[in-house]
Parts: C-alpha cells; structure tokens; sequence
C-alpha cells in the first residue's frame, strides 16, 4: 500500500511495463513508486507535492541578511495565507513573494519597504516569524469527472464515473472541493450495462458492445466474467478493447453478461494539511498534476528498481573472448535514464544560493 505522496501511479508503472509483466504485483510497484519519488526529490532538492502547513523562521538578522527579506530555502512556497511576526498579523498587502517575475515556487518573502510594516522583535530571533500558507512546487490541476456518491467527513471510500476512472490511479492525489484524498487502492464496481452481443475468446475479438458507451472513458479498465480489458477507444455503444489486459485469461463472454468497471475509489482522507469534508454526489474531482518530467523520471526509476529486484539487485555485463571470458552476454544501457535525470534535474533542480555575508 502507497503510504506517502508519489509522482506516479501503479498503473503508470504497470502500462509502461506492458501490463502482464507485473499484473498483481501491487505491493512491488508500490514499493518501486516511493523509492522512485524518493529518488526523484534527491536529485531535485524539493518536495513537489503542495502541502497546507504553518512554518517558522527565524527573524532574518539571524541570515545575516537585508532586514525586510526572508530566505525559506528548501520550503519553497506556492501562496501565502498569514504571516505573523512575534505572534502579530501582517498587513498581507505589504507581503511580496519573490522571484515575482517565474514563480511560484517562491523561495523567499519581502516586506515591502514602502509600508511601515516591520518583522516584530522577541526575546530571541529564533522562531519569530510564522507563514501560513501552500508549500511545495506547483499546484496544477486537471478536472476531471464527478463522484458519483455522497461521501461524508469519515468515508475512505470514493465511487467515480468512468472519466474520472480512465483518468486517476493508485498514487493519484484527488480534490473534492477543499479538500486533498490520496488514493491507495482500487476495486470493481457494477456500471449498471451489460454486453448487447457475445464475444469470443480470440484476442482479434476487441469489441464489446453496451447499452452507452458514453458512459465509459478511454483508459479505463472494464471486468467481464473474470476477464479484464482496458478500453482504447469508444463509438457510440462499442468499446474498443485489450484483450486479457492485466494478466488475466482470455475468455468467451455471453450477451447480457455484467460489465464492471474499477470505480470504486479507496482513499485516505485529508492529505497534505487538508480537511475532512462532507461532499454531496456530483461534486467535481480534480486531479493535482506533477511536472511531466518529474511522472515521467518517476515511471523511469520504478522500472529501474522493478528491473534491479528481479534481477537479485546484480548487473549483466557483457563477456566474451574480448573480455578474456568464454561466455558471453548482454549489457543494459541505461543511459536514456540518465538523460532524463540530468534533463529533469536542469528543469525542476532547486539549484545552491550564494548568501553574501
């Protein structure tokens, strides 16, 4: 189970991976996806993930720097809700977040120096000013579709509609109004159709036909019998689909049988400094998006890891006649990896500071 905010998710991995090659393997590719994130917040020196927090600081004479300016290093921000100085609201009006020409992230504050608002001395200079605000790289979101359920302040369940199904996955962080969710797991639920013509058990037969296609999405994963396939494109009622998708076994399907869908959401409530809420059904989800170069290396360094466990954590390397050996062998290039990283980190790399003292 995915304990920690990712990059990716499992299914991310396991389509890269072409499916069958880690069909029911959730516990490693959940494995794979955090040392992956892990590995990703390393070589970039920043959490990307927006996180609603109240954070300290020491009064900025302590950083040997200009009076009205505070460096926040590492906790780089995206807005600011309230900061206070000694216990003392300042007027937001006088809070400049810089660099105000390409942020957020901002990596300090200013107070402007037209006003006369001033950082508030205290006993000592340790932990005098407050920010209350979203921390983190970017906050971009994608609307998605709906839930399709009330869910109240307890609920760890989230059914879905179809688009909004095709579109998340385990790892996925989801809003619901305010409100931050990460999905953990994912189960099957009834869509209410079932097939309007039999379909046999060749892997040529790739279209099913339903009452509504519409209410379906492309990407999504449908179960028939015991038989799951991924749907690549929909017109009017007939889904056009992978068959034996997710290791599961090819098979003949009669008309009329149930068509299910994994619509069925479990989640953990009130991630990243949110709050449990009561959401009615209809209330629209979005989806928070990481860099598509951070998902992408994210997706890299899992299958880098899957490859390495399978693999007893050893390298092939090549052997043969050139090499004073008898047998011979195959080598793995991993240099379009490394490229990613070196592209990723120059992209999202929270590069040093020179502090003049």
């Amino acid at each position: 189970m995915i304990t920690q905010p990712v990059y990716a998710t499992r299914e991310d991995v396991a389509n890269a991976a072409d499916g069958k090659v880690t069909a029911r393997a959730d516990r490693r590719l959940d494995r794979a996806l955090e040392q992956a994130t892990e590995s990703v917040d390393g070589l970039c020196h920043r959490h990307f993930a927006p996180t609603i927090a109240t954070r300290f600081f020491d009064w900025p004479n302590g950083q040997y720097a200009r009076p009205w300016r505070l460096w926040l290093d590492a906790n780089e921000l995206i807005s600011v809700t309230e900061v206070t100085s000694e216990g003392q609201v300042i007027d937001p009006s006088a809070v400049l977040l810089e660099p105000q020409a390409y942020g957020p992230p901002y990596n300090r504050i200013e107070l402007d120096i037209s006003t006369t608002s001033g950082w508030v001395g205290g006993d000592t200079h340790q932990r005098n000013i407050g920010i209350k605000g979203l921390w983190g790289d970017t906050d971009q979101q994608s609307p998605l579709g709906a839930a399709t359920g009330a869910v109240d302040t307890l609920a760890t369940r989230l059914d879905v509609d179809g688009e909004t199904a095709a579109e998340v996955g385990v790892g996925s962080i989801v809003t619901l109004d305010t409100e931050r969710l990460m999905v953990i797991g994912r189960r099957q639920a009834d869509t209410g159709q079932t097939l309007a013509a039999e379909v046999g058990a060749q892997a040529a037969a790739t279209t099913l036909t339903v009452q509504d296609g519409d209410a379906f999405g492309v990407g999504e994963t449908v179960l028939v019998d015991s038989e799951r396939m991924q749907i690549v494109d929909i017109a009017g009622p007939a889904l056009t689909v992978r068959r034996g998708w997710d290791g599961s076994v090819l098979a003949a399907h009669a008309a009329s049988a149930a068509v299910w869908a994994s619509r069925r959401l479990t989640v953990r409530r009130a991630v990243l400094g949110t709050t449990a809420a009561v959401h009615p059904a209809g209330t629209g989800v979005r989806r928070w998006d990481p860099p598509a170069l951070v998902r992408q290396l994210t997706i890299a360094e899992a299958l880098v890891s899957l490859g390495l466990e399978a693999a007893a954590y050893t390298r092939t390397v090549i052997t043969g006649s050139s090499a004073g050996g008898t047998g011979s062998g195959t080598a793995r290039d991993s240099s379009g990896v490394q490229d990613l990283r070196d592209r990723t980190y120059e992209a999202h790399g929270r590069k040093a500071r020179l502090r003049a003292v």
